[in-house]
This record gives structure tokens, C-alpha cells and sequence, in this order.
């Protein structure tokens, strides 16, 4: 889905520049030439395009998220056991960011937690779940959350869901 997404982005771009050229013609009356309404038509229909296939790429991280934290039998909310790192970009150019656990119960446990990325304002940019397996009593663990996709712009985290089982 992300390479659908970069070609989208470059055919917005395309559609600006056309745009851009065709909204200075006119005709002879002075009215913007059928080119100019035909570029921002089609710029329109990009972006909205843009952004409806962005909204599908949400929808559908988070909807695979609550799947994951649905799977998990017998849970206790853990959220208060999970720290995370510093926010930062791999060599992908995905948004990760360190996830440690730690278990207070008193044996082995594993942990599922979903970690939201969250842009300017506080939009939600995309949604992830790290399991961090087999954590020693009183031990603990790490993850790694990555985004399924490049994130723009200043990305923070924070813990949505933790559960313990």
C-alpha cells in the first residue's frame, strides 16, 4: 500500500505543476481556459484520492491493532508497566520508538502493547502493536515499535493499550 501512496504523492505533485502552468491561460474573454478547470479538477480528485487512501491505511493499522490486543486471553491491563524511548526514523524512513516492559507478576509473562504515532495537534498518524514474549518475574523486556509507513512532520508516541498474560 505504501508504494500506491508515493505514487499518488507524485502524481499530486504532477497535477500542481499542470495546475500551476494552466491557471495563468485564459481566453480571449478572459475566463480561466478549459485546461486551468480540467488541472484543478483533477487536482481535486488526487487529493481527495490522497486522503481517502490515507484514511484507508489508518483505518486499517488500527483495525489490525485491536484485532492483536482481541487475541490476547486472559489480559490484565499492563499500560502503567510500559515505558518508551525516544522517537526516531531507521533507515526505511519508518518512525520507530523503544518499548520496554516490566513485569510485576510473579512468573513469566508476555506483553502486547499498542503504541499511536501522532502528529502536529495531536493527529493520529498510524497505530502499532509490539509483543515483547517471555519477560522473567520481576524482569524486563524490549520491543521495538515501527510505523507501517513514513510519517511526516514532528512524530510523537505514547502507550494506548497494554495488556499482560
Amino acid at each position: 500500500m505504501v508504494v500506491r501512496w508515493k505514487r499518488g504523492v507524485a502524481g499530486a505533485g504532477v497535477a500542481v505543476v499542470l495546475l500551476g502552468g494552466a491557471a495563468g491561460c485564459s481566453d480571449d474573454s478572459g475566463a480561466p481556459s478549459d485546461a486551468a478547470s480540467k488541472a484543478a479538477s483533477a487536482l481535486s480528485s488526487v487529493g481527495s484520492s490522497l486522503a481517502s487512501e490515507a484514511g484507508d491505511v489508518l483505518a486499517s493499522a488500527t483495525a489490525e491493532a485491536g484485532k492483536k490486543l482481541e487475541e490476547i486471553k486472559d489480559g490484565v491491563d499492563a499500560k502503567g508497566e510500559v515505558t518508551l524511548g525516544s522517537v526516531s526514523t531507521d533507515a526505511d524512513g519508518r518512525t520507530t520508538v523503544k518499548v520496554t516492559v516490566r513485569n510485576t507478576a510473579d512468573a513469566a509473562k508476555s506483553f502486547g502493547v499498542q503504541v499511536v504515532f501522532k502528529g502536529d495537534g495531536g493527529k493520529l498518524l498510524d497505530t502499532v502493536v509490539v509483543t515483547v514474549d517471555d519477560v522473567a518475574a520481576g524482569g524486563t523486556g524490549e520491543g521495538t515499535a515501527q510505523s507501517h509507513r513514513q510519517l511526516d512532520g514532528q512524530v510523537t508516541a505514547e502507550v494506548e493499550n497494554a495488556l499482560r498474560y
